[in-house]
């Protein structure tokens, strides 16, 4: 069904030597399949993936079969079978209605791929012989010139890729079997509406021919014949169109279009595990995670035919809607037609409910069918599904993609269901999806006039400069610029530039169109099927609702309404729904590690309050200094010659950083508060020599700068060299403190902490320095600690907490200085380079790198207990927002994790995740 298009090149001989054509087995059969018949029990097949050294150990089969019948393989688990095939397998065991068929699995692919590209020794022997146990099965022959057996060649990852691997339809086909199928069928136009479809896209898939070019001689047969859609063109027309696709294979490719269906299916065999190392998948997983050595399945699947006139038809089904969560059948469907013209936007697909009037029976037995899936997967399935003359047949299940919305609120209806468990629910959410629902929104009070309107295929709202292809998108949005790819729909080569995008708009296309399903994934705002909308590339202008606009033109997209707005709308943060707030109590109740929020004012600390945490782990008082009426006493302070004129100025600055702490401490009502004292060097607080207002200052600036700055006098260097800095922001914080107690009768827990320490005898100093000056100021409570970010310190991290009553590791400087990379140099110039060529897996500045910094980070936190068991350890730096830096941080015990105040409620979940896994209750696998 999903077409998943790429073009390839394939290569190799046919199946085994067997004849050209294989003569049929002189019986006439009814057209379709016979339905597996259930199995007894049948585990679900919803596991996580593992690495592909451990490939093929999680099941009984020998690791030289490569090949399973749907049949025989319901408990082999979709790490080996993808999760198409998984699910293909379950289905038949259970008794669902499936074509027949058989799976090479992804072990298989693996050595393809360590192999040179060479198919694994006698994989072509076995997929001989499963084709034969299928021709049994149909009743049919492969080949056979009069009645043929049809297949569809499918991919199908452990791991969902919507869009990324490739299919290939009514493959079998031949320039005499078409004839044999259309006197069999007595259909004649749906035999060469078949054979077209299957020269585009094998030729598209396995050659490489621009998929476009197809589709312009389609558009202009039908101008030419002065129809509007596919279904209006006659058995002579597509006859007629065979033979262009033939003659532009042969332009394209220098050959014909293979005659020897055992040819076909090994190249298609082929090009499927080719598709697998396509930039665009390799894009695709990068952007999600997913591992490059876990290989793609391949299904091999009896056609049925969704084209064989008004009782037949196909279409995409959700048991519950996923963009909002409400139960209830949701989807689309096209009658007379093929899985890839409801999914590319060919035609505009009609909403499942109408199903019912046109395919009454098929459409009672798909609601039953999609209630006894949910209940077998206890998930929200995504299925695919084709009518064949009356008769319903699925051809895909998955746990179905939705929005962060839709998560919750499916999770928290399971839950009161009795479908699943609270930490079920928790298990299956994945933190980094909840971000969607921080994304703007249209501000409510926003006056403004759509100018043109489509599908509302993904939520949230966007505002961004019109562009027009996706390299244009991938370089402006990689510059910092918002945009919004604008296109008449979107295909999988469109990856790159949709992750650099703040929103899709498109002409064509539906609910289930490659745009609204990969934003939705991404928690991008998408408007699909805009009919208002026209595109003239050449002149790199569109028209919208009437309205001539040009790239680089401001526009606003509403994925919640699907209104489309010139220019520039005022956006809002959404608020947080009670599905949300009850999962994340669920979470709170689950999870070990504290959460805290990255705060510098008042304001972030109550936005960190709203959204959960429990205090703050990081404020960064010299963020405090650059206020227009406290800069001017800085630079002051720092230009004085002598020690007096520097307290002097440091006095003016005390009552705005009293302020301040009050403001954030009245916030925290009672909960803690890490105060990291000045750390950047003096010279960002000045501006640059030639700004300066006089030699003097100039003279000063220079004497300031440093040749690597970052490893220079900053942090507790500068507090050792002007102690008066330090203790002016100690007297601040303990007055802050006491004002705030008496006032509101609640002590805050005041933390004070001293950054880049890296040796005992630093931090000795100047816990002796904020001892004695917290003294002199009265007797509030507090703890005296550090920041862990220097390689030094976590090795000496025992004699350090014989000063400190807590760390915090500060991440971001930790991997600077342990990798040796300038974060912004390397985030700016080379570690694009060394992601894209997979010199390292993630981007160490957001997961933490746990085999150099984490091991670092281990080492600190077993010195530090060896001495100090007491000890408080979290970690500040914005790390403690990833969902897997945060795993490893309740692996390695530490008591909080901080991060900026809108990645809290990531943050809660992950580590209630992470405590789940501890015990044995993982995340459900979404997609297949």
């Amino acid at each position: 069904m999903a077409v998943e298009e790429a073009g390839l090149e394939a290569e190799g001989e046919g199946l085994r030597d067997q004849e050209e054509q294989d003569c049929g087995c002189g019986e006439r059969h009814s057209h379709g399949t016979s339905v597996q018949a259930p199995a007894a029990h049948v585990k679900t097949a919803v596991k996580n993936v593992p690495k592909a050294a451990d490939m093929g150990k999680s099941h009984s089969a020998p690791m030289d079969d490569y090949v399973y019948d749907f049949s025989e393989s319901a408990d082999l688990g979709r790490e080996l079978l993808g999760g198409k095939g998984a699910g293909l397998a379950e289905m038949t065991a259970i008794g669902i209605p499936v074509p027949a068929g058989f799976t090479v699995t992804t072990a298989a692919c693996i050595e393809y791929m360590r192999n040179g590209r060479n198919l694994p020794p006698g994989l072509e022997d076995q997929i001989a012989t499963h084709l034969e146990r299928l021709e049994s099965e149909a009743g049919k022959r492969f080949g056979d010139t009069e009645d043929p057996l049809l297949v569809s060649v499918r991919s199908g990852a452990a791991v969902s890729m919507p869009g990324m691997m490739d299919t290939i339809l009514n493959l079998g086909l031949n320039d005499e079997s078409v004839e044999g199928l259309s006197r069999a069928t007595g259909n004649e136009r749906f035999a060469w509406d078949a054979y077209r479809r299957l020269i585009q896209m094998y030729g598209n898939v396995v050659e490489g021919v621009d998929a476009h070019s197809f589709e312009q001689a389609l558009a202009a047969l039908k101008e030419s014949k002065r129809v509007r859609e596919d279904v209006d063109l006659g058995a002579g027309d597509l006859r007629e169109l065979v033979e262009q696709f033939k003659r532009m294979y042969r332009e394209e490719t220098d050959a014909d279009f293979p005659q020897n269906p055992r040819l076909q299916l090994e190249r298609a065999v082929r090009a499927v595990f080719d598709s697998w190392e396509t930039p665009r998948a390799q894009v695709y997983r990068r952007a999600n995670g997913i591992s490059d050595d876990i290989g793609t399945a391949v299904n091999v699947v009896q056609m049925v035919f969704g084209n064989q006139g008004d009782d037949s038809g196909t279409g995409v089904a959700f048991t519950r809607d996923p963009s909002t969560g409400e139960q209830g059948l949701w989807g689309e469907f096209l009658t007379n037609a093929q899985g890839e013209d409801v999914v590319a936007g060919i035609r505009t697909p009609q909403p499942i409910a109408e199903m019912k009037a046109r395919l009454p029976e098929a459409f009672e037995q798909l609601v039953e069918t999609m209630r006894r899936l949910e209940e077998h997967y206890r998930e929200m399935q995504d299925i695919e599904f084709t009518v064949e003359e009356g008769h319903l047949y699925l051809l895909q299940t998955r746990s179905g993609k939705r929005t962060a919305q839709a998560a919750l609120k499916i999770a928290v209806d399971m839950v009161e269901e009795g479908l699943i468990s609270q930490e079920e629910a928790v298990a299956r959410i994945d933190p980094k999806q909840l971000d969607q629902l921080l994304h703007p929104m249209i501000d409510p009070r926003a006056d403004y006039e759509p100018a043109a309107k489509g599908l509302n295929a993904s939520p949230g709202a966007a505002t961004g400069k019109i562009v027009l292809d996706a390299d244009t998108a991938e370089e402006r949005g990689r510059q910092g610029e918002d945009v919004i790819l604008v296109r008449w729909e979107t295909t999988p080569d469109d990856i790159h530039g949709l992750l650099e995008a703040r929103g899709v708009l498109t002409a064509q296309g539906g609910m289930t169109s490659h745009a609204a399903v990969v934003a939705r994934g991404m928690g991008k705002p998408c408007v699909a099927g805009c009919e208002g909308l026209t595109i003239d590339l050449e002149s790199r202008k569109i028209s919208l609702g009437g309205k001539e606009l040009a790239e680089g033109d401001m526009i606003t997209i509403d994925g919640g309404s699907g209104d489309v707005i010139v220019g520039e709308v005022d956006l809002v943060p959404p608020l947080i729904n009670e599905d949300f707030e009850r999962l994340l109590a669920w979470a709170d109740d689950i999870r070990r590690l504290r959460v805290r929020a990255n705060a510098d004012t008042p304001q972030d600390a109550a936005k960190a309050r709203e959204f959960g945490a429990e205090g703050i782990g990081l404020c960064r008082t010299e963020h405090m200094f650059m206020a227009e009426e406290r800069l001017p006493h800085v630079q002051a302070m720092i230009m004085a010659s002598t020690e007096e004129e520097r307290r002097e100025q440091l006095a003016k600055l005390l009552p705005y950083q009293q302020e301040d702490f009050e403001g954030i401490f009245e916030a925290m009502a009672g909960l803690p508060v890490t105060i990291r004292l000045l750390d950047p060097p003096l010279h960002e607080f000045l501006p640059a020599p030639e700004e300066a207002r006089s030699p003097e200052m100039a003279r000063r600036i220079r004497s300031l700068q440093e040749a690597n700055p970052m490893l220079g006098t900053r942090g507790c260097r500068l507090g050792l060299l002007f102690p008066e800095i330090y203790e002016m922001q100690v007297r601040a914080i303990i007055r802050a403190a006491s004002a705030v107690e008496e006032r509101t009768g609640n002590a805050p827990l005041v933390e004070i902490m001293h950054p880049l320490v890296g040796f005992a005898e630093e931090l000795n100093r100047l816990r002796e320095l904020t001892v004695r000056t917290a003294a002199e100021e009265g007797d509030a409570d507090y703890l005296c600690g550090t920041m862990i970010e220097l390689p030094r310190a976590c090795i000496r991290a025992g004699e350090i907490a014989e000063h400190a009553d807590f760390f915090s590791f500060g991440t971001n400087d930790l991997t600077q200085t342990t990798l040796g990379f300038s974060r912004d140099d390397a985030e700016g110039r080379f570690l694009t380079h060394y992601l894209d060529e997979r010199i390292l897996e993630a981007n160490p500045f957001e997961t933490l790198d746990r085999e150099g910094v984490g091991e670092l980070m281990r080492l600190a936190v077993e010195r530090a207990r060896g001495v100090k068991a007491d000890i408080k350890l979290g970690i500040c730096g914005e790390h403690g927002g990833d969902p897997a830096s945060v795993a490893f941080c309740h692996e390695l015990g530490l008591d909080y994790v901080s991060c900026s105040p809108y990645r809290v409620p990531l943050a809660r979940l992950a580590a209630a995740q992470a405590a789940l896994a501890e015990s044995g209750v993982g995340a459900v696998q979404v997609g297949g």
